[in-house]
Parts: C-alpha cells; structure tokens; sequence
C-alpha cells in the first residue's frame, strides 16, 4: 500500500466540490466506506471510484 492510496474527507470535498459535512454523512449512512484511524476518516481510492459508480446516472 502506498501513501496515496487514500483520502481524507477534505480532499475528497474539495474534489467533489462538496461540503465536508457531506462526506461526514454519506460515511454516517454507509454509502462511502472508510477507516477511522483517530479522529480522521481515510477513504480508499478504490472505495470512491465504487461509490462513483453507484451514484453516476444513466
């Protein structure tokens, strides 16, 4: 595993062009899994690009 193999929840706001409190909920519902390690969530690339796929339209 490499460093960059994860995000935090802010990276992935800004990415999403989000409010962190959005990513805090879509973890909360489990709609995004990630690790908790302390008081920070990491998410794994792999993960997200799933969670894309499940919301993209068609």
């Amino acid at each position: 595993m490499k460093e960059n193999d994860f995000y935090t929840t802010q990276e992935l706001a800004n990415k999403l062009r989000v409010n962190i409190m959005t990513i805090y909920r879509y973890i909360k519902r489990g709609k995004l899994k990630a690790y908790k390690i302390g008081k920070e969530f990491r998410i794994d690339k792999e993960e997200f690009n799933k969670f894309l796929n499940k919301v993209k339209t068609k």
